[in-house]
């Protein structure tokens, strides 16, 4: 393939478009050197080309990843895409490129830069995936559950599974502020749909209560004389502690209301954003229509 510098691929920020992105590289004997998702500031002196998406060009690169590399490698671009890495398209190009070359092989292959980052990438995306499934707290609003995270990574589809198995006879709403999306599970269907903005009504004195009894609970169990503020960090660091209803100073100052002074979302149409997204599978964001 050409060395070409300043080769710039745009793409819509899918991840069938970045499939294709690896589609075009392999049609043109091109290799760009930026992948660019929506929302990325242009240099003034490179010129992008457009990647459009083609289902059927996205399925024959990623149906050819488990005969050509492996399983596991096809599973590590998905979460790859998942990351908060700022180079990860072009990690999963570059990785892609590797295996297609060397095979199964690939995978460890960890003195390459591309393959130790793309790795790491995923491990952080997976723990705080797991760290989320320990540390999101809902709220009561009428007959809907609702939780805000600000996650570093894209972990709404990792945390579906496990929420959606745990309440499964519920309807509720896990908000990523830091992506404005929104995990909806409702009728025992999941969705991922865009939300740039969450109003939630004030909650009734019941959900205070509760709040309350919760702070309350964390409190006494705590052993006073084995208090280690350090190990509390490590296993639970601080920027968790926004959305946690233990570690939320402000409920303590919080009076029960009456409930004709609140207002009480009284079905889940009030609550759950209205905006239109598409379904989502499992390891993509969902194309803005």
């Amino acid at each position: 393939m050409p060395d070409r510098t300043d080769l710039v691929y745009a793409y819509d920020g899918s991840f069938e478009g970045l499939m294709c992105c690896v589609f075009e590289s392999y049609e043109q004997k091109e290799n760009p050197s930026i992948i660019r998702p929506p929302g990325v500031q242009q240099s003034l002196f490179d010129t992008a080309k457009w990647i459009e998406t083609d289902e059927h060009k996205a399925d024959r690169v990623f149906n050819s990843i488990p005969s050509k590399i492996s399983s596991k490698a096809q599973e590590l671009i998905k979460l790859g895409f998942l990351t908060c890495a700022p180079n990860k398209e072009l990690l999963i190009y570059h990785f892609l490129r590797l295996g297609f070359k060397y095979g199964c092989k690939v995978m460890t292959m960890l003195t390459d830069d591309t393959v130790c980052s793309l790795q790491k990438a995923v491990r952080h995306l997976t723990s705080e995936s797991q760290k989320f499934m320990g540390f999101v707290r809902f709220s009561v609003y009428g007959e809907v559950l609702v939780a805000v995270i600000e996650p570093k990574n894209f972990v709404l589809p990792l945390l579906s599974v496990h929420f959606c198995d745990r309440f499964r006879n519920e309807t509720f709403m896990i908000y990523d502020k830091t992506h404005s999306m929104a995990l909806i599970y409702r009728s025992q269907k999941a969705e991922l749909i865009f939300a740039d903005e969450l109003t939630l009504p004030e909650v009734d004195g019941t959900e205070i209560e509760y709040r309350q009894l919760w702070k309350q609970f964390y409190k006494t169990i705590a052993i006073e004389s084995r208090n280690n503020p350090q190990c509390r960090m490590a296993l639970m660091p601080k920027r968790y502690w926004d959305h946690m209803t233990e570690l939320d100073d402000s409920i303590e100052q919080a009076k029960s209301k009456g409930p004709d002074q609140w207002r009480v979302a009284e079905t889940a149409t009030e609550i759950l954003p209205t905006s239109i997204g598409a379904l989502a599978s499992p390891f993509q964001y969902p194309t803005r229509k």
